[in-house]
């Protein structure tokens, strides 16, 4: 799903915004959820999951091409935890909502 289809479904479902409207309001979404992130905060969206920083040590590796040990810095990586709600959707039985049934 592409940004511009979610700004689709939003502005579907909630009537009284126009689709530049719930563009705003989607971008605002989003820019608030990387400047939380940017400033090392966790985000937690109930029934779909959490959002956090993990920070990697810097370790060796090896350059697969001429067999050299490379340095790796220390970097922060996106950790994303799926909530028990979603989970629990994703791993139920009840898989029509992506295997239409044939008939």
């Amino acid at each position: 799903m592409t940004r511009s289809v979610l700004v689709d479904k939003v502005s579907e479902k909630v009537e009284g915004l126009t689709r530049k409207q719930t563009e705003i309001v989607m971008e605002t979404v989003f820019d608030s959820i990387k400047e939380a992130l940017q400033r090392g905060e966790k985000i937690e969206i109930r029934g779909f999951g959490n959002f956090r920083l993990k920070t990697r040590n810097p370790r060796k590796a090896r350059n697969p091409k001429t067999g050299e040990s490379v340095d790796v810095p220390s970097k922060k990586v996106l950790h994303f935890k799926v909530g028990k709600e979603l989970r629990e959707l994703l791993n139920s039985n009840q898989v029509d909502f992506i295997l239409p049934s044939v008939v």
